[in-house]
């Protein structure tokens, strides 16, 4: 990398070495019931008819709708067919036979009385035995009838490739008996956090030490855009301790993703491993997230991003969210056109990402000061406002374009 590159450089960059894993769009099948969120690699279609079988949409009473023209009229019960009766029932003309919602329509009968508009007033409930039952609502034929393959026909896509599966979706499937589905696997993330001062959760903060922010942050946004987390680690500032968790991470990653380690100064770990494996060490013309780095190792991708909070956090929506969400079939987050609330001041010679919030009318302000390290301004805002780098000074009411966080 140059000693400064733009912004679209980088990304560009980034998109090269992920650019093999997007082309590959590996697949794997899963069980239907662990498929929410997925994406589908392939159209998925019916083995069979929805319904499967001709069945009513109403308790009430099958009938031959020619039978019942005029109302109110008493017939003869001659059978009950609850739902799930898995023998099959012929209607006597100038009879009627109970049935319950989803249960088979008997042979001969056309058409459903609904039971609100029947009555029984020969013989009981619990014992149809020489029962009649009165019509008093005259049904047309098909009336509350569910053919056989009115919802879909078998051999018709249930779902189409490319679609994220939702609950509707997997009710649907399962309906036409579908237990495993084909869909995009997930790329396989490793996450790689570096600083001796780094404490994890559940533990105590002593004096010069913090809590790892950013291990937690980058695996949620990794699982956010689709990914999943494959590995996660830590490291300290010594070299042999970063080689470690890198190699375990390598080991089940298809990219890897650090935080830290790549400035200019002493103990910087990620730099010292990586740039004699030949990995691009330098800046982007971007705040926060100036210094960045990439590196091939042993065929896996590795992203280095600085280690302030915000910036981590920063970095990886501007360069990395978009290419795992395309590699999930996910739909993606795009910039969108903003008016500012309020003024806004920005360094020059720099594409600035300030931490803003939308207002209730639409606009947007800025949530937080400059610092890379105010995570808490960070969590109260819901957008990034992108700020070229030939901005200074601009007023509200001027036009800006925001990243939805």
């Amino acid at each position: 990398m140059a000693s400064s590159v733009s912004v679209d450089e980088h990304a560009a960059r980034i998109a090269r070495m992920l650019a093999p894993l997007l082309l590959t769009r590996m697949t794997e099948e899963l069980p239907l019931e662990q498929s929410l969120g997925r994406t589908t690699a392939e159209d998925i279609r019916s083995a069979v008819d929805l319904p499967l079988f001709r069945n009513s949409q109403m308790d009430g009473f099958a009938v031959r709708a020619a039978d019942v023209v005029s109302v109110p009229i008493a017939l003869e019960v001659s059978g009950d067919v609850p739902a799930g009766h898995a023998v099959p029932v012929v209607l006597t003309p100038g009879t009627a036979i109970r049935i319950m919602t989803g249960a088979p329509v008997p042979s001969g009968a056309d058409a459903i009385v609904p039971a609100e508009d029947t009555e029984v007033v020969l013989g009981r409930d619990d014992d149809l035995s020489g029962a009649v039952v009165e019509i008093r609502r005259a049904p047309e034929s098909g009336a509350f009838v569910r053919e056989r393959g009115s919802d879909l026909r078998r051999g018709e896509v249930i779902v189409p490739e490319g679609t994220r599966l939702a609950p509707r979706h997997l009710a649907a499937l399962a309906a036409a008996g579908v237990v495993f589905v084909k869909v995009l696997a997930r790329l396989r993330v490793g996450v790689i956090t570096t600083g001796a001062e780094l404490v994890q959760e559940g533990r105590p903060a002593e004096f010069g030490q913090v809590f790892d922010a950013n291990g937690i942050a980058l695996a949620a946004l990794v699982e956010e855009a689709g990914a999943t987390v494959s590995y996660r680690g830590s490291s300290n500032d010594e070299l042999d301790s970063f080689e470690r968790v890198l190699a375990e991470a390598i080991a089940v990653s298809d990219v890897i993703v650090t935080s830290g380690g790549i400035s200019k100064g002493a103990y910087e770990v990620v730099r010292e491993v990586l740039q004699p494996r030949g990995a691009e060490v330098g800046s982007v013309a971007m705040q926060p997230g100036g210094p960045q780095a990439t590196a091939i190792v042993d065929g896996v991708p590795v992203l280095s991003f600085p280690g302030n909070p915000v910036s981590t956090q920063v970095s990886f929506t501007v360069f990395l969210r978009a290419l795992l969400r395309d590699a999930a079939g996910l739909p993606q987050i795009p910039t969108e056109p903003a008016v500012l609330a309020a003024p806004v001041r920005s360094v020059p010679g720099k594409r600035q990402f300030l931490r803003g919030r939308r207002l209730s009318d639409g606009r947007v302000e800025q949530a937080s000061g400059a610092g890379s390290h105010l995570v808490a301004g960070m969590a109260r805002s819901d957008v990034l406002i992108d700020l070229p780098a030939d901005a200074v000074d601009l007023p509200a009411g001027a036009d800006v374009t925001v990243w939805t966080l």
